[in-house]
């Protein structure tokens, strides 16, 4: 269990006005996270100390504001989750969602457990593993969303994130200024894996600055390498052997 030390001897951050809002009456459960991330989070190396100032706005706003992506009662898996971002924050904000933080590092793992059992998350569940392995997706199911924040480029985060999406599932990477330039480069790899509908969409615009950017897809089915042919170039001829 946690003995929480603070950095430097100093308190988490006050949440700004915005997060009495998107947190509502979960709001004292946000704010003991936050404690979480600037006492065990900073000894353990899961944040930085220099982000303990822009805690609210950066990390866990930022965060739970995908939640206004995801429908009602959906079940979601927060890949490569490290310190529990943006799965626990989404799972407080939205207490309707059944969360699943993967994470393959023991000692991020183990900070998540404890962390979900200090928050008394009843709809957060962890399990240790990568993304890509089948006993991971076995384990859980498909989902109706995947979502991770800042894990890998595009075309990794879709080899990962879509064979645990049930048919039209969501995809919802979190992702920087350079998202449509990246979404450009990794699209024809992303569309080869069964990704439909690739677009850069933003949230929580009314309170953050600047807004949340995610690269959001849904999944269809792969391309075979004959699908490839028919959509990227024409058919050969075939060519007749001489008699």
């Amino acid at each position: 269990m946690f003995h929480v030390k603070h950095v430097g001897g100093t308190p988490a951050p006050a949440p700004p006005e915005a997060a009495a809002d998107v947190f509502s009456d979960r709001l004292g459960t946000a704010r003991r996270y936050a404690e979480l991330l600037t006492g065990p989070g900073v000894e353990r190396g899961l944040l930085g100390p220099r982000e303990v100032d822009r805690l609210w706005d950066r990390h866990i706003l930022n965060s739970a504001a995908l939640g206004e992506l995801l429908d009602a009662d959906e079940r979601v898996a927060d890949i490569g989750s490290g310190a529990g971002l943006p799965g626990i924050p989404l799972a407080i904000a939205r207490p309707d969602l059944q969360v699943v933080l993967v994470e393959p590092l023991l000692r991020r793992s183990e900070f998540l457990r404890e962390a979900v059992e200090e928050l008394a998350l009843g709809n957060v569940a962890v399990v240790r593993g990568r993304a890509e392995d089948r006993a991971v997706r076995d384990e859980f199911g498909e989902r109706d969303a995947v979502v991770s924040r800042a894990v890998a480029s595009l075309d990794k985060i879709s080899r990962w994130s879509l064979p645990l999406l049930r048919m039209n599932g969501r995809m919802l990477a979190m992702k920087g200024e350079r998202a449509q330039g990246e979404v450009e480069e990794h699209r024809r790899v992303m569309i080869g894996l069964g990704a439909n509908d690739v677009r850069v969409v933003r949230c929580g615009v009314n309170y953050l600055t600047p807004p949340a950017t995610v690269v959001m897809a849904l999944r269809g089915e792969p391309k075979t390498a004959r699908d490839r042919r028919r959509t990227g170039s024409p058919p050969r001829r075939a060519t007749r052997r001489p008699t």
